[in-house]
């Protein structure tokens, strides 16, 4: 875990990695709150506050008497929202200040990033 992040956002971004990976997939179900708590090594409401999250934005979603369950759509929201959070949250900023002070072209970005695609 990360010092600088609260943990239910931590755990929400590890789950939608696990979806982004295909580890859990669409319509399968999540590890219950308690599985998570135990596995994560945090309390329980921890795990309730991610999974409220999640539900939020649309990722899972709860049967009730079962558990919760990938959404059909989880991926393609996940990758949107972490677009959204590239553009809008400062993180493009930073890298394109980054990459002017230490004189990176984009024809050589371009050139690196095709590169590194291909691994």
């Amino acid at each position: 875990m990360q010092d600088n992040r609260p943990i239910y956002l931590q755990i929400a971004d590890r789950i939608s990695n696990d979806i982004l990976s295909g580890r859990l997939a669409a319509e399968g179900r999540v590890p219950s709150v308690r599985e998570l708590a135990a596995e994560s090594q945090v309390n329980v409401n921890t795990v309730v506050r991610t999974y409220e999250l999640l539900e939020r934005d649309g990722i899972i979603f709860n049967r009730r008497g079962l558990g919760y369950f990938v959404c059909v759509d989880a991926a393609n929201r996940i990758t949107e929202k972490r677009r959204q959070l590239f553009f809008d949250g400062g993180e493009m900023d930073f890298i394109f200040s980054r990459l002017k002070a230490v004189g990176l072209t984009p024809d050589s970005l371009a050139d690196l990033y095709s590169k590194y695609l291909q691994k």
